[in-house]
């Protein structure tokens, strides 16, 4: 791993302002101390079993991860455990009780109501997770979950989900199309249809996310917010893995982005946004397992990126841009009368210098408006210094991460 100090460099370049780390490192809060980023720290699982049991060992471990940083470290939730019913279910027995420890702590020294504590949980215990409507919760676990899902409710906290549609897919046998997993667009007639609501989903993420909601309603929990504390895509695997490629990576990711930043919301919830975590920053070359499990990172140790993420329009989120090249390109599908007048625009009154679009000369292949418009738009967008208002030519024009060229 780089060290803390080029960590938080990195998040601050990049932009990200939430971060959530698997344990409470002391390095990595002192040196995330000042910096304005939001953490979500953790107890490992091993730790479970000593604070579940005694409330000193709670109190202690809050006095010494939390209470050293705060506020200093913008610390807003702590995770008792990750995913503890599916991967260390004999810990399950004291999980609501480790996290009632960790809260009481957090009242004695009055950071209740700056910091929440949940638990991170598998999607694998939402059952029949299609349609939403008639998801619920593996039974088995309700001993557990009502009493924490009573918990979250009277803290105010949230329910936090992992999600993979990587190997929802990967084991649906073909019954999940990869453009769902992905949030390809899809046409209607290729969206999933809820029979009992009728509502579409477009993709595998709102399904889950939905189900869940659905499941806590179904045992009378109807008012608390679903974060997903983790979710991504791979960038490589092994020959088994087809789908863990680059260019899934990325535009599973890409669309991720923009799916939240524009609020759209859930078919259930719509307009709330979905706080949502990216597994990982970094790629974990040491890690065991298959190839994919060292490959879900935006960077690479050095930190340079893994991939450069699509996010036309996103403003200021080009999340792993480490370079902050963004070109002016003409937007897909705009009109092409519109396109012809922007570029006759750019080529006469916008005084670029449109002689490489000659014919013979290097920019005249592709001949086509788009392509000429994208020469021109981007040739003025650097020449006004990157702006955002040198890239709109009335609507028809679009800031991206891709070299055009």
């Amino acid at each position: 791993m780089p060290h803390p100090t080029q960590v938080v460099a990195l998040l601050k370049a990049q932009q990200i302002r939430h971060i959530r780390l698997y344990d409470a490192d002391r390095g990595m809060l002192v040196a995330l101390a000042n910096s304005g980023i939001r953490v979500m720290v953790s107890i490992p699982n091993e730790q479970l079993l000593g604070i579940g049991q005694s409330n000193s060992t709670a109190a202690n471990w809050v006095s010494r991860n939390i209470v050293a940083h705060y506020p200093a470290t913008n610390i807003t939730a702590i995770c008792v455990g990750s995913e503890v019913l599916t991967t260390l279910p004999n810990a399950a027995r004291i999980l609501v009780n480790a996290m009632k420890f960790i809260h009481s702590a957090l009242v004695a020294s009055n950071l209740d109501n700056q910091i929440k504590v949940s638990s991170p949980l598998a999607s694998s215990i939402i059952l029949d997770s299609f349609p939403p409507s008639q998801a619920f919760f593996n039974r088995s676990w309700n001993p557990v979950l009502v009493p924490m899902l009573n918990f979250l409710q009277s803290t105010g906290s949230y329910l936090m989900l992992n999600i993979y549609p990587y190997y929802d897919y990967m084991q649906s046998n073909g019954v999940i199309p990869l453009d769902y997993a992905l949030f390809k667009p899809l046409s209607p007639t290729k969206e999933a249809v809820d029979a009992n609501t009728l509502v579409h989903y477009s993709n595998v993420f709102d399904a889950m996310v939905d189900a869940t909601y659905f499941a806590m309603a179904f045992l009378n929990f109807t008012n608390i917010p679903v974060i997903v504390t983790e979710t991504g895509w791979p960038s490589k695997g092994d020959s088994n893995e087809p789908d863990a490629t680059m260019e899934n990576a990325n535009t599973y990711n890409s669309n991720l982005i923009r799916h939240v930043m524009n609020k759209t919301g859930t078919p259930k919830r719509p307009g709330i946004a979905v706080s949502t975590y990216i597994y990982e920053l970094y790629n974990e070359d040491l890690k065991p397992g298959p190839i994919s499990e060292k490959n879900w990172g935006l960077f690479d140790a050095n930190g340079d990126p893994i991939y450069i993420l699509r996010l036309t329009g996103s403003g200021s989120l080009l999340a792993n841009d480490t370079t902050n090249q963004t070109y002016c390109t003409a937007k897909e599908g705009a009109d092409p009368k519109m396109l012809q007048a922007a570029l006759d625009w750019a080529c006469g009154p916008g005084k670029v210098d449109c002689s490489p679009l000659l014919q013979g000369k290097p920019c005249y292949e592709p001949d086509n408006v788009i392509a000429h418009a994208t020469y021109a738009f981007d040739t003025y967008y650097h020449r006004m210094g990157k702006t955002s208002d040198a890239c709109d030519f009335n609507g028809v024009a679009d800031i991206t991460t891709t070299d055009p060229s």
